[in-house]
């Protein structure tokens, strides 16, 4: 099944996304890879596509796993998790209807 991961960043989180970005994509690169990512990005404070010092207030992805709580460790072990640049972060199933 397909799950979203909405993730929230701290505040002023941009320093912190930098130190760890590569290992992030390393991550999404793997799922990508598997044919198990839908879409992945982040989410500009500001409408930009590129926010520059503003930065980014969380992040998207959607991602096929095998269960929710499979889902659920895989956001838990993102690096961003780890250098404390989410807040807070939801998973969430999601049935894709469109586009096939």
């Amino acid at each position: 099944m397909w799950y979203v991961i909405y993730s929230t960043d701290v505040e002023d989180s941009l320093a912190l996304r930098r130190s760890v970005r590569a290992e992030h994509l390393a991550r999404l690169q793997v799922l990508l890879e598997q044919g198990r990512l839908l879409l992945a990005g982040p989410r500009p404070v500001i409408d930009s596509e590129d926010p520059g010092p503003a930065g980014f207030q969380g992040s998207l992805v959607v991602a096929r796993f095998d269960s929710l709580l499979d889902a659920q460790a895989w956001a838990k072990g993102d690096p961003y998790m780890a250098a404390g640049v989410y807040r807070e972060v939801e998973v969430t199933p999601f049935k894709r209807i469109m586009p096939r």
